[in-house]
């Protein structure tokens, strides 16, 4: 189980996506994160329930972003397994509710390849196969 929670608009990000954080941290207390996007994807993540005191300290900037409250499932709680994910390249960030069942054959493969994850989780295989094939197929 987690929450999920996305922006686009006019205003910053940052602070709906905390405050939605803390209202769906009832789905998901293991770990939280958030990105960004201005320039890049700037990325933070914390483990627990998101404290007050952080909330002073976020200064990501961007009037777009994703969000996450995690349950962990795959891989320990700690701020590497956070969601969101990002690809080796740092073009994609992603999150994610649910389980993917054959993720160590889609990794295995993708290591093969030369990805690397910063992850324990099943998640993280998405935002490199995001990155791979909007490679491959990009001038389509």
């Amino acid at each position: 189980m987690c929450g999920i929670i996305g922006y686009i608009g006019d205003k910053d990000a940052t602070p709906i996506l905390s405050d939605g954080i803390k209202r769906l941290e009832y789905r998901g207390y293991d770990s939280w994160g958030l990105a960004t996007i201005l320039g890049g994807i700037n990325l933070m993540k914390g483990t627990g329930k998101m404290r007050d005191g952080e909330l002073n300290t976020l200064e990501l900037k961007g009037k777009v972003g994703i969000a996450h409250t995690r349950w962990a499932t795959h891989g320990n709680v700690t701020k590497e397994n956070a969601h969101p994910h990002t690809s080796c390249r740092d073009e994609v960030a992603i999150v994610h509710n649910g389980i993917i069942e054959n993720y160590q054959e889609v990794k295995r493969t993708l290591l093969k390849e030369g990805h690397y994850f910063k992850s324990q989780t099943d998640s993280e295989v998405i935002a490199h196969l995001l990155e791979k094939y909007y490679h491959k197929y990009k001038h389509v």
